[in-house]
């Protein structure tokens, strides 16, 4: 019984796998034939997945999105964008987990990953190690800037790539207001441009593996709850690091990373 650490599990074509992740070891707890087939609909998979998870309280003492972390390849890589996200939607709704299908060159790079640290051909060797290549970090900066830049800290010493913000170096100018700019981006032309500064950081979403959304004592601000809704429109993986608070609709997402 996982009472600390994660439970992680792999939905594949071939089986599933569980483990426990405590204290930097992986460990197999147990592999379970397919049940998942190609011909089955998103809303017939989502009550297979559903089914199995309610199994998983006999490895863990607590179920959630804070402990217990699912990822999926083989045939539900093959899903329609809108067949993935009623299927994401429909185990959520379920089970209150986020169902993480994992893209094919995200694979590769954890099997890649696992394979130069231990010669094992096993995909999660590579998550443990390496969840990452590309995130982009949201919060608010004029509230929990220290906060954040730990956060990007460890994640940078991970090994990702953080896509924004590209350093947490704010400009003098702007210490303090409504709107912070970092040194990087240029100042602003009038109220309206804004804007064009919040699309590019939010643009970056499309490129990144995850969206980590620092909120310290759970709180989101109104420019993360704005953010949110675009991190939904596409489909992106969201992690918050503590609880939410505050935020009226649910939505899938996971709390707290494996690693940091």
């Amino acid at each position: 019984m996982v009472k600390e650490g994660k439970v992680l599990v792999h939905f594949d074509s071939d089986c599933v796998s569980v483990y426990s992740f405590q204290s930097g070891v992986l460990t197999l707890l147990a592999r379970h034939p397919p049940a998942f087939e190609e011909s089955l609909t998103s809303g017939m998979l989502a009550d297979a997945i559903s089914e199995f998870s309610d199994g998983l309280k006999e490895f863990a003492e607590v179920v959630d999105n804070k402990s217990t972390r699912l990822y999926a390849t083989g045939v539900f890589q093959r899903l329609s964008r809108a067949d993935a996200t009623r299927l994401v939607n429909g185990v959520y709704v379920d089970t209150g987990l986020y169902f993480n299908i994992v893209r094919p060159e995200l694979e590769r790079f954890y099997l890649e990953t696992g394979r130069s640290a231990t010669g094992s051909s096993d995909m999660m060797e590579g998550v443990i190690r390496q969840e990452f290549r590309e995130v982009v970090v949201c919060g608010s900066f004029q509230q929990s800037l220290g906060y954040i830049e730990d956060i990007i800290a460890r994640l940078r010493e991970s090994g990702a790539v953080v896509l924004s913000p590209w350093t947490t170096r704010i400009k003098p100018e702007t210490e303090g207001t409504d709107f912070v700019l970092f040194d990087y981006q240029d100042f602003l032309k009038n109220e309206r441009d804004t804007w064009r500064h919040k699309y590019d950081h939010m643009d970056k979403f499309r490129q990144s593996d995850a969206v980590i959304v620092c909120n310290p004592g759970g709180i989101v601000g109104k420019g993360t709850l704005f953010e949110l809704g675009f991190m939904s429109a596409i489909s992106k993986r969201v992690i918050f690091t503590e609880e939410p608070v505050g935020v009226s609709i649910l939505f899938p997402c996971e709390v707290g990373l494996v690693r940091l």
